[in-house]
């Protein structure tokens, strides 16, 4: 009987999730190693030297292995750098997608399996069940915490080597008296919304300073096309965006559109910014394949957005056309459509 303890790496950052990811996992017996990947420069937020540190102080309280990977090369080819392209166009982009599917389950999966693991942990809040051959990527049980809308691009193959031993737990609140019982070394840095790689705020300035000649104003417009005011640039701007747009209006005024030929921002009440249809284009599905047939499901517009009932066309050309039972506000281009059957996460695609 081959009693030697399956061998798991885990991603770490050196916060409380990674941090009680790694310690229950040593608890049940894996042989866990930590990878950090140095991403990004000082000052951001889960990949730099500081995370490091901090994860290096994790693994040695643990008695397990560190390695630091330097990811910064990939890391800025498949994230910023279209990240910043993205914005140039009138999107919004959603950068946290393409670097769990680039770079934490790409590159440090790869990392992972070299370093001659079975695969590859992390502290993301999702469920992963094998059923029928197939492996379902499901909503945590604590739904308060669930991260499944950023995961919906993981494929069959990679699933097949991927944990995440917080996704069971009942609620999220149950990780700090598990970190403070294990007496596990974690400074607090508090929950942040913010990318990792972009100071809090300054998503203009860093667009800015990553490429040339982008600063340009132009005009505020409504949909009869009357100028209402001045933008200063449209990657300082979203749709569904309402502070911030300096115009007088007697009534809230928040962004439509944008039109990027005509480097121009379209404003209007908020009805003019309420839909019910999109398509998504670029789409992934979980099983590698797409439902037999057309159908209702749920439809996610973004992290913060509920999931609501809407109806499913699979188009010739591979993308979706979803049209929702009852408007939704702020169907924002760049951003990730995610369709759920229930807690069961189907696919995905980029809303166009």
């Amino acid at each position: 009987m081959n009693t030697t303890p399956e061998r798991i790496a885990i991603g770490m950052s050196g916060g409380l999730d990674s941090s009680v990811a790694a310690a229950m996992l040593v608890e049940q017996g894996y042989e866990v190693i930590g990878l950090t990947a140095h991403m990004w420069k000082e000052g951001s937020r889960c990949c730099s030297i500081e995370d490091v540190e901090r994860a290096r102080k994790v693994c040695w309280h643990l008695d397990i292995k560190h390695y630091v990977l330097n990811g910064s090369e990939p890391f800025e080819q498949n994230v910023v750098t279209p990240f910043v392209k993205a914005y140039t166009q009138g999107k919004t982009p959603s950068p946290c997608i393409v670097c769990n599917e680039k770079i934490k389950f790409g590159y440090l999966l790869n990392r992972a399996i070299q370093f001659d693991c079975q695969g590859l942990a992390t502290g993301h809040y999702a469920r992963i069940i094998q059923e029928d051959g197939l492996y379902q990527l499901h909503r945590a049980k604590d739904l308060t915490k669930d991260q499944s809308y950023f995961l919906h691009r993981l494929s069959q193959q990679k699933l097949a080597h991927i944990f995440f031993p917080l996704g069971h737990l009942i609620k999220q609140k149950d990780v700090a008296p598990y970190a403070e019982t294990h007496k596990l070394p974690i400074t607090s840095r508090g929950e942040s919304q913010d990318l990792c790689f972009v100071p809090p705020n300054e998503y203009g300035n860093f667009v800015e300073s990553h490429c040339d000649n982008i600063i340009k104003v132009g005009p505020i417009v409504d949909n009869t096309g009357q100028q209402l005011g001045t933008h200063r640039g449209i990657h300082r701007y979203t749709v569904g965006q309402r502070r911030g747009l300096n115009i007088s209006s007697p009534i809230p005024m928040y962004v439509i559109r944008i039109d990027a030929p005509d480097n121009t921002v379209v404003v209007g009440p908020r009805e003019q910014a309420m839909s019910q249809t999109c398509v998504l284009q670029d789409v992934h599905w979980i099983s590698g394949q797409p439902p037999q047939e057309d159908g209702e499901y749920d439809l996610r517009i973004r992290y913060r957005h509920n999931p609501a009932p809407a109806r499913i066309h699979l188009a010739e050309d591979g993308s979706v056309h979803a049209q929702y039972l009852s408007p939704q506000f702020a169907i924002t281009p760049g951003q990730s459509g995610v369709i759920y059957h229930g807690d069961r996460v189907m696919g995905g695609g980029w809303i166009a």
